[in-house]
C-alpha cells in the first residue's frame, strides 16, 4: 500500500535483524532491513522511511557516522533515528548519539513491549506528520483555486462596471457615466481654477428619420453618428457619452468656450460628410446635427447641472434658429462671475 509507513532496520547481525522483525510483525508498517550503513544509505534513495531503528556497533561504518550522513541529506534531515544499543548506558555514548541526530535510545537486549511501543509513537507522529501535508497541500490548492476565482470575479466586476456605464449600442460612455464624469471635472476644474465646457448635442429630425427608415437603419445611423463623436477626443479625460435617444454630450475638461465650438463645429461637418440620406429632413438631403456649447470656470455658488442647462438652453436656439450649426450660451449665462 502506497500510504503504509516503512521502518528500517539496521543491524550488522542477521539474527537481531529476524528478533526485530518478529518483535514489531502487525505493528502496522512495512519493515525492510540492512546490514550495514552503506546498505541502510542505498535503501534510502529508494524509499521514503518513517523511522529507523539503527544499531551503533557495526563494522566499516558505525551507527553515529551513519546518523550524521542521514542528517547531511536534505531528503533525511528529519527522519526519526532511535538507536539500538548493547554499549550500555554510558552517558557520553548517549550524548555523542543525540548529536549525531538520535532522537531516542533502546538498549539490548530489547525489552519488546518498550520497543513497540515507542515505534507506534513514532508511526503516529508520522501519519500526524503525513496527514498534516496532505492538508496543506490541499490548502494551498485551495488558495490557488481562490486566488484564480478571485481574479475571475475582479475581471469580472470591472467588465459589470464597464457595461453599466458604456451604451451598449454605440459603444460610448452612457449618460450614468457622463453624470459622474461630471462631477468629478467639475470639482478638479474648481480646485485648478480651470474651465469645463460641454457641448450638447441632437440630430436633426431622428424621428422622421426612423419613421421613414425604421428604427434598424435609425440605429446604424446612431453608430455611424457616435463614431464620429468620438473621433476629435484626443485628451483622456475628454468624454463622448450618449446623452438619450438622438441626443450625445461631450465633457471637454480645461478646455475654454472657442474650444468646444471647435470641437462640435468638427463634428457637425464630418456629419455632413458622411452623407446619410434624409428624406425627412427639411433643411437638406442629408443627415445633419444642431450643437450648444457652454463653458464655465466652477464655482461654489454654481451646481454642475447648471452647465448642462446652459448647454441645453444653447442646443434648443441653436434649433430655434434653423438647425445644422452650433450656438453658445448668451453673455453672462452663469451670473457675473463667469
Amino acid at each position: 500500500m502506497p500510504d503504509t509507513p516503512k521502518i528500517l532496520i539496521v543491524d550488522d547481525t542477521p539474527a537481531n535483524l529476524l528478533v526485530m522483525e518478529s518483535l514489531l510483525e502487525g505493528v502496522g508498517a512495512q519493515l525492510l532491513t540492512a546490514t550495514s550503513g552503506q546498505q541502510a544509505l542505498s535503501l534510502m534513495l529508494e524509499h521514503e522511511f518513517s523511522l529507523v531503528l539503527l544499531d551503533v556497533q557495526m563494522p566499516d561504518m558505525d551507527g553515529f557516522e551513519t546518523a550524521t550522513l542521514l542528517r547531511g541529506r536534505k531528503q533525511t534531515r528529519h527522519l526519526p533515528i532511535i538507536f539500538v544499543t548493547a554499549i550500555g548506558k554510558d552517558d557520553g555514548q548517549i550524548a555523542r548519539g543525540y548529536e549525531a541526530g538520535a532522537v531516542d535510545y533502546l538498549f539490548k537486549p530489547v525489552n519488546p513491549h518498550i520497543l513497540r511501543s515507542k515505534v507506534e509513537i513514532f508511526l503516529e507522529l508520522d501519519r500526524q506528520r503525513r496527514l498534516l501535508a496532505r492538508k496543506s497541500a490541499e490548502l494551498d490548492h485551495k488558495v490557488k483555486e481562490l486566488l484564480a476565482l478571485k481574479k475571475q470575479l475582479e475581471a469580472a466586476n470591472r467588465q459589470l462596471n464597464e457595461l453599466s456605464l458604456t451604451d451598449a449600442l454605440t459603444g460610448l460612455a452612457n449618460r450614468r457615466c457622463f453624470q459622474e464624469a461630471l462631477q468629478t471635472e467639475w470639482r478638479r476644474a474648481m480646485r485648478c481654477g480651470q474651465p469645463l465646457t460641454l457641448v450638447m448635442a441632437d440630430i436633426d429630425f431622428f424621428k422622421q428619420f426612423n419613421d421613414i427608415y425604421g428604427h434598424v437603419a435609425g440605429d446604424e445611423c446612431l453608430v455611424k453618428v457616435a463614431a464620429v463623436a468620438r473621433s476629435p477626443l484626443m485628451r483622456p479625460a475628454d468624454l463622448a457619452a450618449r446623452y438619450g435617444g438622438e441626443e450625445f454630450v461631450l465633457l471637454l475638461p480645461n478646455t475654454d468656450l472657442e474650444g468646444g465650438v471647435c470641437q462640435a463645429e468638427e463634428i457637425r461637418l464630418a456629419v455632413e460628410k458622411l452623407a446619410i440620406v434624409h428624406e425627412g429632413s427639411t433643411i437638406g438631403p442629408h443627415l445633419t446635427m444642431s450643437f450648444g456649447v457652454a463653458s464655465v470656470v466652477p464655482r461654489r455658488e454654481l451646481d454642475p447641472m447648471d452647465l448642462v442647462c446652459v448647454a441645453d438652453k444653447a442646443l434648443y436656439t441653436a434649433k430655434e434658429r434653423g438647425r445644422n450649426q452650433v450656438d453658445v450660451q448668451g453673455r453672462g449665462a452663469f451670473g457675473s462671475g463667469a
